[in-house]
């Protein structure tokens, strides 16, 4: 029979076997028991902004975490409604303490936003405006929903809170950025001239 988790669909795996998911899981998994369902609405207000996971890659990485002993399912129905909830094993957290003592990955950043624009003098030189505004609403939204997680946020976890507010202030960013770049191009302003934040802001200041 043919296995359906292979690496080519749930990502590379590292020396432990962990392919992209399995990290999320586990991970989840390191601060108490969760059913998959619960997994993947931890990562809908959470890892997604920055390591998506979905129904389809979740549930077959369950099934093979459980099959190589990193994690043990159990039966835990409520309402009627069949349920299984996921506890690390010994073996699942050694791996995931492993995994997270070992230096992160490089990572190549894809936005086709940006593709767009390095295409658009060959394809549509009067597109690249739009282009850069659409980014920039796309961020700004992002950062809209990221302050609303912070609003709900204790902030008791130092290193969480250091993530979230890493995705607020780099959506704040690219949304200033590509706003700024989209004001360029409709004012035909070159942008060898255009001001950095940081000389804009001291400008400012003055």
């Amino acid at each position: 029979m043919t296995r359906i988790y292979r690496a080519d669909i749930y990502g590379p795996v590292n020396d432990h076997g962990l392919s992209a998911t399995a990290k999320v899981i586990l991970g989840l998994l390191g601060s108490r028991p969760r059913s998959g369902y619960e997994i993947k609405a931890a990562v809908d207000r959470s890892t997604r902004y920055f390591w998506a996971a979905s129904y389809g890659q979740i549930y077959p990485e369950l099934r093979r975490l459980a099959e190589a002993g990193l994690i043990e399912g159990t039966d835990a129905p409520t309402g009627g409604r069949r349920r299984t909830v996921y506890e690390l094993t010994n073996a699942g957290r050694h791996a995931l303490g492993e995994w997270h003592r070992e230096p992160p990955e490089r990572f190549d950043y894809r936005d086709e936003a940006m593709l767009k624009l390095f295409f658009a003098t060959a394809v549509e030189p009067a597109g690249a405006a739009g282009i850069a505004r659409q980014r920039a609403e796309m961020a700004a939204e992002t950062a809209e929903e990221l302050r609303a997680v912070e609003a709900e946020s204790p902030g008791s976890d130092q290193p969480g809170y250091a993530v979230l507010r890493f995705g607020i202030d780099f959506n704040e960013f690219v949304a200033d950025w590509f706003e700024r770049q989209a004001l360029a191009f409709e004012e035909g302003v070159p942008l060898r001239k255009l001001p950095r934040p940081e000389a804009a802001e001291i400008e400012g200041e003055r």
